[in-house]
């Protein structure tokens, strides 16, 4: 939709704001590769929140205005003036005619890496490759099926030990870092799987039948084998939906957490000034080397902690019955 169209002052202040920015780059006053206001500085220049120039920014994103360049900040995503003449038809291309599935999902992998899930877009892919828009089409049935692709391609890097050791706990380890590294290496990987509604991704299955074959020989009932499969996964996934999340901001706002921690000291201090929250105020006056690394291992050890006392309970409730098994024996004992 044009600009030209009246916006209406009951239209939110982010639309507002963002119809304004999306009329600069129609005009060419922003021109492709061109940083956009930053959302400092759609604060300073609108006097509006924090909260409401990150949606000006998303705005943007979603209708393939700008992109976010990690290190560089938003910038023009390509040009976006009418053409003064219609193009003359055109072949396609050799691209076009070696164009594979494979090379569109590598595409894609590559700008979701760079940019964000967000930046994935049909036509920024077939602009990344120099075909057109609709030859994907050929290939992918839309922007959905291009995730789920990716997804797969990703999921299939994951390689499980040959050679795995026997007891659980150590065998869980090794599941929980190989997903935590791949969304290291992915970022948009978490927010693009979904625990409510999981995808079916071919790619994934062999670490879930290495995940729940192990759980399953531990022996406890069906539903809270499942339960601790799914609890495991969410963890991981819930922990690395930060590792996105901070990577966009810091691309929109061109300042890292600690950056943006240290901006907000000062509002915090007068916050807790008046002393109601001294506990608190203890806490954030002396220093945390936050990582989001330690938060995972920390967690994955409490996790496995609790799974261990569930185990403990289950088996001693056996044992009163005459039923007491070692859960240290049980996985060799069937393998």
């Amino acid at each position: 939709m044009s600009t030209s169209a009246a916006v209406s002052s009951a239209t939110p202040r982010y639309r507002q704001i963002a119809a304004e920015l999306q009329r600069q780059i129609e005009a060419g006053e922003l021109s492709p590769g061109m940083r956009v206001p930053s959302t400092r500085a759609i604060v300073d220049r609108w006097g509006v929140a924090m909260a409401t120039a990150t949606k000006v920014l998303t705005e943007l994103r979603h209708q393939g205005l700008v992109r976010a360049v990690p290190g560089v900040g938003t910038v023009v995503e390509g040009d976006r003036r009418a053409p003064r003449t219609a193009p003359a038809p055109r072949r396609r291309s050799s691209a076009e005619r070696g164009l594979t599935s494979e090379r569109i999902v590598t595409a894609g992998v590559a700008i979701a890496d760079a940019e964000g899930l967000g930046a994935v877009s049909m036509r920024r892919v077939a602009s990344e490759i120099g075909v057109a828009t609709m030859s994907l089409y050929r290939h992918v049935e839309d922007k959905d099926d291009l995730v789920l692709q990716m997804m797969d391609a990703v999921f299939s890097e994951w390689q499980l030990p040959a050679d795995p050791p026997a007891e659980w706990r150590p065998r869980l380890e090794i599941v929980a870092r190989l997903v935590w590294d791949a969304f290291r290496r992915h970022p948009w990987l978490a927010s693009a799987m979904s625990i409510t509604r999981p995808q079916a991704v071919a790619g994934g299955l062999p670490l879930s039948e290495f995940l729940l074959a192990t759980l399953d020989e531990l022996g406890l009932d069906h539903q809270t084998t499942f339960t601790a499969y799914i609890t495991l996964v969410s963890f991981v996934r819930g922990t690395a939906m930060n590792l996105e999340m901070e990577a966009e901001a810091e691309a929109a706002s061109g300042v890292d957490n600690e950056e943006w921690l240290h901006a907000q000291e000062p509002r915090l201090r007068a916050m807790v000034e008046a002393g109601r929250f001294p506990v608190f105020t203890r806490y954030i006056s002396q220093e945390y080397d936050f990582s989001l690394d330690e938060l995972f291992e920390f967690g994955l050890r409490r996790m496995l902690d609790g799974l261990a006392a569930l185990l403990d309970d289950v088996y001693a409730g056996l044992g009163r019955r005459g039923h007491a098994k070692p859960h240290g024996d049980l996985m060799s004992e069937r393998q």
